[in-house]
């Protein structure tokens, strides 16, 4: 068993990573930072509450943190667990700069230990769909792909992830550029135009990027002030096109408290449909179900050196090349190349 102290146990912390460090048979929530221990008392007895990242870091049985705390404390406290010998890992985004994501990589290297970022929507079941269309050639080669996460959230919330300097660029935005490399690796060049809709809104709450390949072009959205969200994908290919809506169950299912990996879990109830160029059929595509708890088993592994790490830090270094090109795009209003 490995222990494992959670630090911070907002959103991130209780919905996401509590449920799903306690589902891996090879995982112990031995320790949470929190300022609310009744809180964590009342949902994971068993685990100990401490006041500050300190406490955690000076325990020896600790030997994984994982920081689920507001994105501008990321990287520092990165930091501080990996020169206290501990594996890390990090909630999304990685860090709020791509000099700081690289400290980190450098920093972990230098260490010997592990470093992963957690990008759990590469298991949702729609992408895990995508992949497996993509690879099976049924859509030819892929020249437009469209990716959105579009919500109806008109009032402006007191929260971090709406605060000044933050936004759905940063929240949003590394989920949608994860998925897009992984497919298609590295572009070319970077588009990003950012705006704000909501009344009182204090950061952008709408983001539409257009990630530049030779000839494939990935476009990226993500807004607060969309009452009818259902495109998900959208993949046109030279014989096929791809189309999904809704999002994945899973974080919904976290929400509710099911148990993680139970009777129905990550199974998509509105599957892809792959729309024929020839003869326009739509055919359903019935792909695997969502699996979230595919990232800590392989973080688990990965510590027992018995497999490679779900989501290595260079792959999350990618991602933040591509995240602040974009915030410079959307400074200067054009395309910044890669």
């Amino acid at each position: 068993m490995i222990n494992v102290a959670l630090v911070g146990f907002g959103f991130a912390g209780q919905t996401f990573h509590a449920p799903l460090i306690s589902a891996c048979s090879d995982l112990a929530l031995h320790t949470v930072v929190t300022s609310q221990p009744g809180r964590l008392t009342a949902a994971w007895p068993e685990a100990r509450a401490v006041p500050d990242l300190e406490t955690a870091l000076a325990d020896p049985a600790i030997g994984l943190v994982v920081i689920a705390t507001p994105d501008p404390l990321h990287a520092d406290q990165a930091e501080a667990a990996l020169r206290a010998g501990k594996a890390v890992v990090v909630d999304k985004p990685f860090a709020l700069t791509l000099a700081d994501a690289r400290r980190l990589v450098d920093l972990a290297k230098a260490r010997g230990l592990l470093l992963s970022v957690f990008q759990n929507r590469r298991w949702d079941a729609d992408f895990l769909s995508l992949r497996a269309e993509i690879a099976s050639g049924r859509l030819g080669r892929v020249v437009t792909f469209e990716s959105r996460f579009d919500r109806y959230r008109p009032v402006v919330r007191d929260r971090w992830r709406e605060a000044e300097g933050a936004g759905v660029w940063f929240d949003l935005g590394p989920h949608l550029v994860d998925q897009a490399l992984v497919l298609f690796g590295r572009p070319l060049g970077v588009t990003l135009d950012l705006a704000i809709q909501r009344d009182g809104g204090l950061s952008p709450d709408w983001a539409h990027a257009v990630l530049r390949y030779e000839a494939t072009r990935v476009v990226l959205n993500a807004a607060m002030m969309i009452a009818a969200p259902d495109v998900r994908f959208a993949v046109h290919g030279t014989r096929a096109s791809l189309l999904s809506s809704g999002l994945d169950p899973q974080e919904d299912q976290l929400k509710a408290g099911l148990p993680v990996g139970g009777r129905g879990w990550g199974v998509d109830r509105s599957p892809m449909i792959r729309v024929e160029g020839d003869s326009g059929h739509r055919v359903p595509v019935e792909g695997p179900a969502g699996d979230y708890p595919a990232y800590y088993s392989g973080i688990a592994a990965a510590l027992r050196g018995e497999g490679a790490n779900p989501v290595p830090p260079e792959q999350a270094l990618a991602v933040m090349e591509v995240i602040e090109a974009g915030v410079e795009s959307a400074r200067l209003h054009r395309e910044v190349a890669l």
